[in-house]
């Protein structure tokens, strides 16, 4: 089934963690890939709305991240996983899950989980991890 949704994590996926907000290596160009891709991009994270929309406002404003990123659709969720029925308007199987905590992975969508190694300290310049997921996500795209 073609993607439809891609749904990002926040902490340790795009950034360092919701305290220092230290942005991954190629955020922008990884975010403006996930757009080519899917005709939605969700944040699924375990970071309050609030909270989430101001690290965006900054990273937005730094110059890291494309305008819409601060305006993207939230998932709004609750549970110990996250279950990808909760994104509205989407069938589960036509999403994919960028995360790197598999804990947070619902049991039977594993499938759509592409795990990327956290984003932790120290935090590098040569951090290529969103290059290699923006590939991973363009391959799985083509074969749908």
């Amino acid at each position: 089934m073609k993607t439809e949704v891609i749904a990002l994590d926040l902490e340790g996926t795009l950034i360092s963690n919701a305290i220092s907000q230290i942005p991954r290596p190629h955020l922008y160009e990884f975010l403006v890939g996930c757009k080519d891709i899917a005709e939605r991009v969700v944040m699924f994270t375990t970071v309050k709305e609030a909270k989430f929309r101001q690290i965006a406002q900054l990273l937005v404003s730094e110059g890291v991240a494309p305008a819409w990123f601060e305006t993207m659709e939230y998932v709004d969720w609750s549970g110990q996983t996250k279950d990808l029925n909760f994104i509205p308007d989407c069938e589960a199987e036509s999403a994919v899950l960028v995360d790197d905590v598999k804990a947070y992975v619902k049991c039977g969508q594993e499938e759509q989980w592409f795990e990327i190694p956290q984003f932790a300290s120290p935090y590098s310049n040569d951090d290529v991890e969103l290059v290699y997921m923006l590939q991973r996500l363009q391959s799985h795209a083509n074969k749908s």
